[in-house]
């Protein structure tokens, strides 16, 4: 059995211990928010957050998260109340086809909960890792700036 944390519930599996933790997420668990892109932690897609820190779960054996807390786009702040980053997202307009998108928006959640007023380049250096194919790398960096700002205002990143 592995327990942990997820998305502030406290979760017990039985699965092989191996068993990389997006797959328990999306087939056990049954969130499908979190993406399978590459298998590689190459692209970004498969993003959550191990107790805050943005990680790739594609590579992550679900052995990895015993007691810890795992967060998904699914559990990054409820639908009433979005996290800024997802307000942000909405409000610019960045997904094109959105494949990558959750992934995006959990790097980003990351970066702005340890730098809450990033600069371009450390929005470019956190979010190298995350790849879109549709290109809308310059509507992320503005939907940053734009969550920061919103986190300023009010919102909790």
């Amino acid at each position: 059995m592995i327990s942990f944390t997820l998305n502030g519930k406290k979760t017990e599996l039985d699965v092989p211990p191996q068993m990389p933790l997006l797959w328990v997420i999306r087939d056990v668990v049954k969130l499908t928010g979190t993406k399978f892109g590459c298998g590689m932690a190459l692209c970004g897609a498969c993003t959550v957050h191990l107790d805050g820190v943005a990680m790739r779960s594609c590579i992550t054996p679900i052995s990895a998260v015993e007691g810890k807390t795992v967060t998904t786009i699914e559990g990054l702040a409820p639908k009433e109340a979005p996290h800024p980053c997802q307000r942000a997202w909405s409000e610019l307009s960045v997904p094109q086809c959105g494949y990558c998108q959750s992934g995006q928006i959990m790097s980003a959640a990351a970066l702005l909960a340890t730098k809450p007023e990033p600069t371009d380049e450390d929005i470019d250096s956190a979010m190298s890792g995350n790849l879109c194919r549709c290109g809308t790398y310059p509507r992320i960096r503005a939907a940053i700036h734009q969550a920061a700002a919103l986190s300023k205002k009010g919102g909790t990143p």
